[in-house]
């Protein structure tokens, strides 16, 4: 019998409210929109931060006139006062509410800029993901994730979603994964990782058929939402230049109350992430007792 595949619908400029999105992204759908002040606001920030790291050199060009540990070592800089900047913060919230979310309801793990080299590294600070589900490292099944490009891109530095696998399982080595582990060893020695990534990840343990896939391109300050269920890949990069991205994530806090979100097929690890969640309104932490219990 012929397999039928899940059906994955890609909304553009959506004008479903944040409720009729979330059950939709929890199905599987993607939603994609056009920039709005917030996400604009955010990328020149981050344009700003890296532009300044990086000088003399245009950061998606540095690549090639930096050797590889000078490059780490900007990185090394550059990312974590990207993460922890009180701006950063606070032009999350100005995007939420450009999208109608909730910010009372709504709870946000900080904002990264990520960086994938072109043909040059591999590793800790670039490392470029195998196919994977963000649940596979302890993130709860309610996660969305978000996901715009700080400068240009093209189909050959983007990411890939592999649509097929979100309700069907694969089998993978997450069941060896423990979120308080990674946070105590294993994301300290990013730094560390320059020619190869040494580090125990979850990853897939049969070969995934790419086909079909879905790649986004969009303007700078454009960005995506997915569910963190969704199986998506790190889309080699041979464009020549360096990608720079922002990506964060979120949970609604009726729905990690409630336990929604996608269906668990196939992830096995322990602990959670839900401690790294802030309230969009007050920076607070979701309940003690709410954490503990994915746990």
């Amino acid at each position: 019998m012929t397999r039928v595949l899940p059906v994955t619908v890609v909304y553009f400029d959506s004008p479903l409210t944040d409720d009729e999105r979330r059950a939709r992204l929890f199905s599987g759908d993607i939603f994609v929109f056009s920039a709005t002040p917030g996400t604009k606001a955010l990328v020149e920030f981050a344009r700003g931060m890296a532009e300044e790291a990086f000088a003399p050199h245009f950061p998606p060009d540095a690549q090639h006139q930096m050797g590889a540990q000078e490059y780490v070592d900007v990185l090394a800089r550059l990312k974590p006062a990207f993460i922890n900047h009180p701006r950063c913060k606070e032009l999350l919230r100005q995007i939420f509410e450009d999208l109608g979310v909730d910010v009372g309801q709504t709870h946000f793990d900080v904002p990264r800029l990520r960086t994938m080299t072109s043909d040059y590294l591999n590793a800790g600070l670039t490392y470029q993901f195998h196919a994977h589900r963000d649940t596979w490292f302890s993130a709860p099944f309610c996660q969305l994730n978000w996901w715009l490009p700080v400068y240009e891109v093209a189909e050959s530095n983007v990411m890939a979603f592999h649509p097929a696998y979100f309700g069907q399982p694969v089998k993978n080595s997450s069941a060896g994964y423990d979120y308080g582990e990674w946070v105590a060893n294993g994301r300290q020695m990013a730094a560390a990782q320059v020619d190869m990534d040494t580090r125990e990840q979850p990853k897939a343990l049969e070969e995934i058929n790419p086909e079909p896939e879905i790649r986004v391109v969009m303007p700078p300050g454009g960005f995506m939402i997915f569910s963190g269920a969704q199986l998506h890949s790190t889309v080699p990069n041979h464009s020549g230049q360096t990608r720079f991205s922002i990506d964060f994530r979120t949970v609604h806090r009726a729905d990690v109350q409630g336990r929604g979100g996608a269906r668990n097929v196939d992830s096995a690890c322990t602990g959670t992430n839900l401690g790294d969640f802030l309230r969009a309104t007050d920076l607070t932490q979701l309940p003690a007792d709410l954490i503990e219990s994915y746990a």
